[in-house]
């Protein structure tokens, strides 16, 4: 297929817009599939993985493709639960047109005017489907209005539902003004693209206004396209995948108006930091790029890959970034859902997947030369992971295995994050939602066979003292046979924020012999590292051993290490100790008439705003500081407030106090451990 015939379009829309089976009736119709699947039965070329039959709903990006008229389209049925965008958004670099599916009976909905906002600034074509139109008790024409006035007015329709809703009435290509619609005119909707696509041609707009001359299709086309890729048309038309009502006239405008690779925005690549201008013909150097990895417990990795430059055949020889070994590409196949069917080449434009090639990653830039060495894609827009839980494995042993799965899992979904907070001890999975974190534990069990416990992250809170202050112990055991003897004398400062731990040996006279000070420092350093009154770890502290004795035939280092940290001890009880919390710098994006109930929950909860400001897109930025320990739950707080159309980052600042109460609690039943 040469690259004029190809299209790659993305669908995406609400959860139950009907995306996945639009995809499939599009494939039915076609003939690319032989009978309609149902969602509801878990029968769909697109939801193939356990998870997505069982929710039915598509929890994963999906590549399918068809032909119809020479022309290949490949298909990507996207996610449509807020938790799972990141999933949606990052498949976009792989196609030139995003479409949108809206529910033709309950509107577009939160993750529909998201994509369609990436999208926008990705510099995608966008087009909207609205589905359903075979549904009771619709006013398809106030949702039109209501896309309009949300997205604006280049949202024109190319056609029209007809008075019965079995099928829909042509504004654009062949305009038939006798035919009856469900609402509009279709000469005013033909007038309306019109005047809207010779906006961007100088030349045709003086044709059409001052000659009064009708425009073609084919005249109209380049100017079209222009309007597209522009973003100042943003067609709509109208279907039921249901029926089928639509989906004809919806291959129409597939093939003859969406562009092809050579005319639709180019994803930014870039070399270094310079822009990259590639150029989507099949000859010259290959340049492609990592969109997808799926991770099979049997069959391995399998990477989609999207072309943009040469072609890729079978033994073609292809580096990973900067990689200095080439691998061979031994397999390249087409996918038709979970179906891989071999192929020889794939050209520009196109898209593909390889198998067990381990080093392929998400984002990774394949080339076969090495003056794309540096060569990557402009970073995606993914939404920050908001929700956290610490995960250990519930079978002893497992480690290794739960280390392993980590990295598979996080392959697959560029939203996840892994931490390893090793003086916690502690691996915390965060995601950008419960329900994303939810379906990935549900995959490393059934696909896995790994069960993990779960709780809430720990706080990592701290203990340090407010006043200098001194201590003494002395430890005398007598066992039977040889005795244990150390005395120790020290005092103890604190320090700057930040500053740590300081040893000092101030020591004269040998009253504590030279090879006993570490002993005493290692007793120190214990109670720093196990906490002094709640058992968190202590910091900014200075500790000055000044004084001791000892016994020439009874001291030891177990002598010098207990006296050590009793003396500690006892100079910490009389430093007027105290628990820090993290403070973490919180930055919050939400719609601007949400601003007064989200600033009100932050302040509430202990939290400072320190800066408030408004973007482009009425969207309110709120910049605060808070207690970790308040962020906990603020992925749900969040989202109630904002109805789901919050996000927000946070990032460690420094340590506090807490509140008397707070710190009451948290000592609560806490003893120092002793020596054995």
């Amino acid at each position: 297929m040469s690259v004029g015939n190809i299209r790659n379009i993305a669908f995406a829309g609400q959860a139950g817009a009907g995306k996945t089976t639009l995809i499939e009736r599009l494939l039915f119709e076609t003939k690319a599939i032989t009978h309609m699947g149902e969602v509801e039965r878990g029968t769909t070329v697109c939801d193939y993985d356990t998870q997505s039959k069982q929710r039915q709903h598509s929890l994963n990006p999906t590549l399918t493709h068809l032909t119809h008229n020479n022309h290949q389209v490949n298909m990507l049925d996207t996610p449509g639960m807020p938790d799972f965008i990141g999933r949606s958004i990052s498949v976009l670099p792989a196609v030139e047109t995003l479409a949108l599916v809206v529910d033709g009976l309950n509107g577009s909905g939160i993750l529909t005017e998201r994509m369609l906002s990436v999208a926008s600034r990705r510099n995608k074509c966008r087009l909207i489907v609205i589905n359903k139109i075979d549904s009771e008790g619709l006013q398809l024409d106030k949702q039109l209005k209501l896309l309009q006035d949300e997205f604006g007015a280049e949202v024109l329709p190319l056609n029209l539902p007809d008075e019965s809703g079995q099928g829909v009435v042509d504004c654009y290509f062949k305009p038939d003004n006798s035919a009856g619609t469900w609402f509009g005119s279709v000469q005013e909707a033909h007038d309306a693209i019109v005047d809207q696509v010779v906006e961007v041609d100088e030349e045709l707009m003086e044709i059409y206004l001052e000659q009064g001359q009708e425009l073609s299709p084919e005249q109209l086309h380049d100017p079209f396209e222009k309007a597209l890729r522009s973003g100042h048309l943003i067609p709509v038309c109208f279907v039921s995948a249901r029926t089928g009502a639509g989906i004809a006239e919806l291959l129409h405008i597939i093939t003859e108006l969406m562009p092809t690779p050579l005319e639709g925005n180019p994803p930014l690549f870039l070399n270094h930091d310079q822009e990259v201008d590639l150029v989507p013909t099949e000859d010259g150097h290959i340049v492609a790029h990592v969109f997808k990895v799926e991770v099979d417990p049997f069959m391995g990795r399998l990477a989609m890959i999207r072309v943009h430059q040469g072609t890729i055949a079978s033994g073609s020889q292809l580096y990973i970034g900067d990689n200095t070994k080439p691998f061979k590409v031994t397999h390249l196949f087409q996918m038709q859902g979970k179906d891989r069917i071999e192929i020889e080449k794939a050209v520009a434009g196109d898209i593909c997947a390889i198998a067990k090639v381990e080093e392929l990653e998400f984002d990774s830039v394949l080339h076969d030369c090495h003056d794309e060495d540096h060569f990557h894609l402009k970073s995606l827009e993914l939404p920050p992971p908001m929700f956290s839980l610490a995960i250990k494995p519930t079978r002893r042993g497992d480690e290794q295995k739960l280390s392993e799965t980590l990295r598979k899992v996080t392959a697959e979904d560029p939203s996840l994050v892994v931490t390893h907070r090793v003086k916690l001890n502690e691996t915390l999975l965060t995601g950008v939602g419960e329900l994303h974190l939810q379906a990935v534990l549900d995959r490393m069990e059934e696909q896995f066979k790994l069960v993990v416990e779960t709780s809430e992250p720990s706080i990592d809170y701290r203990e340090t003292i407010t006043r200098p202050a001194e201590g003494h112990h002395r430890h005398k055991k007598q066992t039977g046979g040889a005795g244990q003897f150390g005395e120790v004398y020290l005092r103890i400062r604190p320090l700057p924020r930040g500053e740590g731990f300081r040893f000092v040996d101030s020591v004269v006279g040998g009253a504590i012999p030279g090879t006993f000070i570490p002993a005493v420092e290692k007793g120190i350093r214990q109670i720093m590292e196990e906490g002094a009154i709640a058992g968190f770890e202590m910091q900014d502290i200075e500790a000055e051993v000044y004084d001791g004795k000892q016994h020439a035939v009874d001291s030891k280092e177990i002598a010098f290490v207990a006296a050590g940290r009793k003396a500690f001890l006892e100079a910490v009880k009389a430093a007027k100790p105290t628990i820090l919390e993290p403070i973490v710098n919180v930055t919050v994006t939400v719609p601007g008439d949400c601003m007064g109930d989200v600033s009100g929950d932050i302040a509430t909860h202990r939290g400072v705003i320190t800066d408030t400001r408004m973007d482009g897109q009425n969207n309110a930025i709120l910049s605060c500081k808070s207690p970790m320990s308040e962020m906990r739950d603020y992925s749900h707080r969040l989202k109630s407030l904002a109805s789901g159309e919050g996000t927000f980052t946070m990032e460690l600042s420094h340590f506090d106090p807490v509140p008397d109460a707070v710190q009451q609690e948290l000592c609560k039943g806490y003893e120092v451990k002793e020596l054995a």
